[in-house]
């Protein structure tokens, strides 16, 4: 393979993404920022793309967080910390390492010790300390917060520009792409490497996305951050669906056993009882039903084909559909559950009512005799 040409710019950017609460109040973020010195926030946007062909649905508050020191491969580097607010009880918080002027073999060295040092793996303190800042300036903006955090890990490898221009496919040719992306020294089989280079993408010809499970490359002379940001709601997309699937799986087991002992029931009270079953379940079903529909439309694409194709393989990458659809089974099952309480119910009340009616007659009766 020859030789790279020397890497004059890029960003390596890892990202760790939370479940904080149910809901995020935007406007209470951006005032309780406000009220403390610093950098303002704003709104996150698509940068070079016009707003009718990708847009967020409800647009993130991103707020610049003081840089961070950290030791990677024997040197010091401060790293940009950025962290962004969804209103559907996302944190997203992200840390770049802007790099320039070195080689390949050292910007592989770089993103390794950045996997190493604050990757899925990795027993860092910056995430929680982090986490923890943020909480204290702005929890009161969080809906009911969450004691349990859900998360998800992604890293970007970012490259604006190299010493001498790149073709896309040069650089394919030039460069050990899958290695990078799978995190490996040893040379892959064949197969592996046509697997981890399968979802690639390139608008122009000197412009490249690849993406894997856990990485992806980007490659873009013009400074285009809308890739990156693209990824980081399709790995927010898969964190709540995660979040709604684990959530529902604790609560099928719990509803077996409240209906369980709502048929158990003494007879005059089991219609209120099994009513207000269903009534809690419809609440879940409602719940849960409005988040995913959120969630679902956080990011609005609508003509710019490229970024929708990025979006659509990220998606499935991840394996967004599937955990959706499972949490749609999930939602049948327990609004199957509702319908027959519901209908239980109405059933148990015309008894109730049934059984009234003859003991009024009875008494009606008795007491005609009785006056006679």
């Amino acid at each position: 393979m020859n030789t790279v040409p020397e890497l004059r710019s890029g960003t390596l950017i890892a990202q760790r993404i939370f479940d904080v609460a149910f809901a995020i109040d935007l406007p209470a973020v951006e005032q309780l920022w406000a009220a403390r010195s610093g950098p303002s926030s704003r709104r996150g946007r698509l940068s070079n793309t016009q707003p009718k062909a990708v847009a967020f649905d409800v647009p993130p508050v991103v707020l610049d967080l003081e840089p961070l020191q950290l030791s990677l491969a024997d040197e010091m580097f401060s790293l940009a910390v950025q962290a962004r607010f969804y209103d559907f009880g996302v944190l997203s918080l992200a840390l770049q390492l802007p790099v320039s002027h070195c080689s390949w073999t050292r910007y592989r060295q770089l993103l390794e010790a950045l996997d190493q040092a604050v990757g899925p793996r990795a027993q860092s303190t910056a995430w929680p300390e982090l986490l923890d800042k943020l909480r204290v300036l702005t929890g009161s903006a969080y809906q009911r917060p969450t004691t349990r955090y859900v998360q998800e890990d992604y890293l970007c490898a970012v490259v604006h520009e190299f010493a001498a221009p790149l073709r896309a496919e040069e650089l394919l040719e030039r460069v050990d792409l899958a290695a990078l992306l799978a995190g490996e020294t040893r040379p892959l089989s064949p197969g592996a490497q046509r697997d981890l280079l399968s979802r690639r993408f390139s608008y122009y010809e000197d412009d490249l996305v690849v993406l894997s499970w856990e990485r992806a490359f980007i490659y873009d002379p013009r400074g285009d951050s809308d890739v990156a940001d693209v990824l980081e709601i399709a790995n927010a997309q898969l964190l709540e669906m995660r979040y709604y699937d684990e959530l529902l799986d604790e609560e099928l087991p719990r509803m077996y056993d409240l209906v369980e002992a709502t048929q158990r029931s003494v007879w005059p009270v089991a219609p209120a009882r099994y009513a207000r079953l269903a009534r809690k379940l419809y609440a879940l079903v409602a719940e849960v039903t409005e988040l995913k529909e959120k969630v679902d439309n956080a990011l609005q694409v609508t003509e710019d084909v490229y970024l929708a194709r990025v979006y659509s393989a990220a998606l499935d990458q991840f394996r967004v559909p599937s955990v959706s659809q499972a949490v749609d089974r999930k939602l049948a099952i327990i609004r199957d559950t509702y319908i027959a309480l519901y209908d239980e119910a109405s059933s148990r009340r015309a008894e109730l009512l049934e059984v009234s009616i003859v003991l009024l007659i009875v008494m009606e009766l008795a007491l005609a005799l009785l006056r006679h």
